[in-house]
């Protein structure tokens, strides 16, 4: 008897790596895609509606910061009509009251609003940017339309002494949803984890407390928590099964079954771009891909943007070959006054 796989529910778009913040935390690759490098609109309009008919319900748009792509609103709009539930998980930056009316109206049923913590300027000091106040007034605007709010709260070592504070803060927006997720170590979290995990003596404080607010907020506000995997009791399915529950696809259009997947060695994915070109003839595969990727109109151009691309790959897999003997140097950058390691823009 053979055992069938079941089919992911949610598919995470990370349509770019760029990103107004500089997160301590950041889940993203130390590589980063550049923008040049990101999946076209069009890709995404039919991978969103082929992952659709494989079963799959939910989109989530993610990145870095999926409102640093012009064309966020047709990519809900892409979503929706493809049947998707279109969720936003976002830093709030840069959105403003004209731009949420726009994914509004393109058919957007959640946002999922990112804190650094409750008090203002240490938020902004994780966070690298001035954005707490602004995520402020993100939160009051979304609350005027009817769709749903999660605030989500990353913890960690630096910030948990202010649990009690962020939950004052969740109570007084009012959201459905808030998550309290311990910050998970990988990416640029894995870099800076000597300052970020917390205690053992620190964690247990936590759940108290929050276990508390579960039970006080049962019925008003939905609190979960998420632990860091350093501390669970057991080691917990990535993703809930790899490819079970979620499947990811990078700005690039490599097909993960988890955010982190890229980083085990030997190991390699299916691009979304290469295998939908495919279907109109191998022959025309590597320029009319390379055309979808970079924007170009014809095969000249794209294979000239190619020669481009893989010019800076290079480049980056030698700085990324540095990195690891020096990490002061190449895509690493610290703060000399906290010495904090953070990703450049792209």
């Amino acid at each position: 008897m053979s055992a069938t796989i079941p089919q992911p529910l949610a598919l995470v778009a990370e349509i770019t790596h760029r990103c107004p913040l500089h997160c301590i935390y950041c889940s993203n690759p130390l590589e980063l895609a550049r923008r040049d490098g990101e999946l076209s609109t069009e890709i995404w309009a039919r991978a969103l509606r082929e992952a659709a008919e494989l079963g799959v319900l939910q989109a989530d748009f993610t990145g870095g910061e999926p409102l640093a792509r012009n064309d966020l609103a047709e990519l809900v709009r892409a979503a929706r009509s493809a049947g998707l539930y279109a969720s936003l998980i976002t830093s709030g930056l840069p959105l403003d009251e004209k731009r949420l009316e726009e994914l509004v109206c393109a058919g957007l049923d959640h946002l999922q609003l990112s804190f650094q913590g409750a008090r203002e300027q240490s938020a902004n000091e994780f966070a690298g940017a001035k954005a707490h106040a602004h995520k402020l007034r993100v939160a009051a605007w979304v609350k005027q339309h009817r769709i749903g709010l999660t605030l989500n709260f990353v913890i960690h070592r630096q910030n948990l002494d202010q649990l009690e504070e962020m939950l004052a803060l969740t109570e007084e927006i009012g959201p459905g949803r808030v998550e309290f997720a311990h910050v998970q170590y990988y990416g640029w979290a894995f870099a800076n984890r000597e300052r970020l995990l917390p205690t053992r003596g620190q964690l247990d404080r936590s759940l108290e407390i929050l276990k508390i607010a579960q039970e006080r907020l049962r019925g008003r506000i939905r609190v979960e928590y998420v632990v860091p995997d350093y501390y669970a009791r057991y080691p917990k399915a990535c993703m809930g099964g790899w490819g079970r529950k979620v499947m990811l696809i990078t700005p690039r259009g490599d097909v993960l079954p988890c955010h982190a997947a890229q980083v085990i060695p030997g190991m390699t994915f299916e691009n979304v771009g290469s295998v939908l070109c495919d279907r109109s003839g191998k022959s025309q595969m590597h320029s009319e891909c390379s055309a979808a990727r970079t924007g170009c109109r014809n095969p000249a151009e794209a294979a000239s943007a190619a020669r481009k691309i893989s010019a800076v790959a290079a480049a980056r897999r030698f700085s990324w070959r540095e990195t690891r003997q020096r990490p002061t140097r190449s895509v690493l950058f610290r703060r000399s006054a906290t010495k904090w390691t953070r990703s450049f823009p792209r």
